[in-house]
């Protein structure tokens, strides 16, 4: 299998002026409880200003996922959740770790 190449087509911020009223780059620790195998587990964090139909366009976590696959999306008002799920075989406990987060509110 070939070893997949990283292309940048356009890098720069210009090409989302006007398509953004609003964004947030959110930055918080993120201690997440074991979740068991094929087990779901939520969590949530407070980010003021966001509301429901605001988009979070990226999340990036400081540790490997262990084969989880996360999620996250507005819930409410000023609040984001963060859904896990187990698909291994195995129940998995990540460290603390830092988590980012980029959400958008479209015009």
């Amino acid at each position: 299998m070939a070893a997949a190449t990283a292309i940048t087509s356009r890098r720069g911020n210009d090409q989302f002026r006007g398509l953004f009223t609003d964004t947030w780059d959110v930055t918080c620790t993120l201690d997440s409880a074991s979740v068991a195998t094929t087990a779901t587990a939520t969590d949530t964090v407070t980010v003021p200003g966001v509301a429901l139909g605001d988009m979070v366009l990226g999340m990036a976590i400081g540790v490997s996922e262990a084969g989880l696959v996360r999620r996250a999306y507005v819930s409410a008002a000023n609040t984001v959740t963060i859904v896990t799920y187990n698909p291994t075989a195995s129940s998995v406990d990540l460290a603390s770790t830092t988590l980012n987060l980029v959400i958008a509110r479209a015009l």
